[in-house]
């Protein structure tokens, strides 16, 4: 089981390991609109555990984000913890 952090508040939430990030990161308070990575709205920035994230996708590339700086629609989870900032 994997574990995604707000950094601000400290709260946690399990996700399981190879997951999409998306609904952990929304109770955690990440806004979110298209779900899809066209809008940009989720932008995340990965604070520790960047190694713990799936590969960039096509979306977060044509967005200009990187391993520390992704969108939390398109991230899954590989395990370990993971603290984002937003």
């Amino acid at each position: 089981m994997a574990k995604l952090t707000n950094k601000k508040t400290g709260k946690s939430i399990d996700i399981e390991d190879n997951q999409f990030i998306r609904k952990g990161a929304e109770e955690l308070g990440v806004p979110f609109a298209c779900n899809i990575g066209s809008c940009g709205s989720c932008a995340i920035d990965v604070v520790k555990g960047e190694k713990n994230l799936s590969k960039l996708t096509q979306e977060e590339k044509d967005l200009d984000r990187d391993k520390k700086h992704r969108l939390a629609c398109q991230c899954k989870i590989k395990s370990g913890e993971v603290v984002i900032d937003f």
